[in-house]
């Protein structure tokens, strides 16, 4: 109904995108509901492009990987390839997660998918660095790149307050 009205009022739309509080590839109904999206912005926005902001941890799943491969912009997220620094930092729910099946999971996607990525400086709660700019996070990070081939690369840095004040963001130099 919005699509109707927005198209009707002639508004613009360049992109509908999945992110949010949470994981949007979680939702049971996922690939059915990018199919429908699909659908609906090809009738009423053809030109618009659908995007997915995911954490990459269930891109696994066969209905997910469908659903990411149909979606004009599949953004995975890859902040470091190193286990301690995302236990440290990220904090992954799930006991299982394993940063190296995530990255055979990009590279599944043949390309189609986009890596982003945020840096930092800083210490943790325990006064731990959690600086991931230093040559030997950025070198293993490259190398990763190298194995995924994504279309392209979003970097970024801290945009907002974080929960942890000692958290710093990197300059855009860096």
């Amino acid at each position: 109904q919005k699509l109707k009205e927005m198209r009707a009022a002639s508004s613009k739309l360049d992109v509908i995108t999945f992110s949010g509080n949470g994981e949007p590839t979680a939702h049971p109904d996922f690939l059915p509901i990018i199919e429908d999206t699909i659908r609906l912005r090809d009738a009423y926005y053809p030109e618009a492009r659908v995007s997915v902001l995911t954490n990459s941890t269930l891109a696994h799943r066969p209905d997910v990987h469908r659903a990411l491969m149909l979606v004009d912009n599949n953004i995975m997220k890859l902040d470091t390839v190193c286990a301690e620094y995302i236990n440290k930092v990220d904090r992954p729910v799930q006991p299982s997660y394993n940063v190296e099946n995530i990255i055979k999971e990009m590279e599944s996607f043949d390309g189609h998918c986009i890596v982003q990525t945020m840096f930092m400086h800083g210490t943790d709660d325990n006064g731990e660095s959690v600086d991931n700019t230093s040559d030997g996070f950025i070198s293993a990070w490259l190398q990763t790149l190298h194995r995924i081939r994504p279309s392209a690369v979003m970097i970024y840095t801290i945009d907002r307050e974080t929960p942890c004040p000692t958290l710093r963001k990197t300059t855009h130099e860096e």
